[in-house]
């Protein structure tokens, strides 16, 4: 290691206050300089555990790029600089990576503690299967991309994990529905807080809910494509739903009416028969 301070990423609360590790605090006490995402937010938690008072540097996504620059700095003059976010572990959807890749990059010591994420709660508590599991943070903000990725996940053997912000939620899962038909997914929102609710469903019937307006930071989880029939498994007559999309295909039928037929007799989603048979007529 090149001589130099210390960076500790710090994960801070998510909702209640109580939910902070004794290193974290100790973390915090030592620390010349914190950086965080928002300083008022920060400071109703540094007041509430008697932190002493120190320079507080705002390290959000407007500034992300130049506060890295200065807090690297800061880090080669010796200075230990703890990294918190409004909640959560910082540098998960939230300001803190660049940070700390930079900081790694120049062999500057750096630490990261355990502690509160929604990602871990929210997938346990939505019933569905914790293992594999894929975790994308907050959709893509862009339509296209975002169904581009929503789409992947129509053979996907893993559950799916995202980040949602209430004012999006119901437009993204109606789309999730259309996607990838109607499995089941779970919204889980506050977690930790006194209003913690787990809504659990189909997509549909979430989307439905969601018509009503919610509130609150929010996790959505989704099911994986369904183990019966999984993608590759032969039927009885040995083929699998591609081959016998492509066999379809060949002898004259529509891409619809392929995609219909096989969503009906191997489960499989209507969107990714058609993505399948539309990339073969594009070769």
């Amino acid at each position: 290691m090149r001589p130099g301070g210390r960076l500790t990423v710090v994960p801070t609360p998510i909702g209640n206050l109580e939910d902070i590790t004794l290193r974290a605090l100790r973390a915090l006490r030592e620390a010349d300089i914190i950086a965080c995402e928002d300083t008022r937010t920060s400071s109703v938690l540094l007041k509430r555990y008697n932190i002493p008072r120190k320079p507080l540097a705002a390290l959000h996504l407007h500034n992300e790029r130049d506060q890295t620059e200065r807090l690297l700095s800061d880090l080669r003059d010796g200075k230990k600089i703890a990294v918190i976010s409004d909640a959560g572990t910082p540098g998960v959807s939230d300001p803190g990576y660049l940070l700390l890749r930079d900081a790694t990059d120049a062999g500057l010591e750096t630490d990261v503690l355990p502690g509160p994420s929604a990602l871990l709660p929210a997938l346990l508590l939505s019933g569905l299967p914790p293992e594999p599991f894929l975790f994308y943070g907050f959709p893509p903000e862009k339509p296209g991309a975002r169904k581009k990725l929503f789409a992947s996940l129509a053979l996907a053997p893993c559950t799916a994990v995202f980040y949602i912000a209430p004012h999006k939620a119901g437009r993204q899962v109606s789309e999730l529905h259309e996607l990838l038909g109607d499995r089941q997914a779970a919204i889980v929102r506050e977690i930790s807080k006194i209003y913690q609710e787990v809504i659990k469903g189909s997509l549909s019937d979430i989307a439905s809910r969601l018509e009503k307006g919610v509130k609150g930071e929010m996790v959505l989880v989704v099911a994986p494509y369904p183990d019966a029939p999984t993608d590759g498994k032969e039927s009885e007559e040995g083929e699998t739903w591609r081959e016998e999309a492509e066999r379809l295909l060949n002898e004259g039928l529509s891409v619809k009416t392929i995609a219909i037929e096989i969503s009906q007799r191997r489960n499989a989603p209507k969107n990714a028969v058609k993505e399948f048979l539309l990339s073969l007529k594009s070769v």
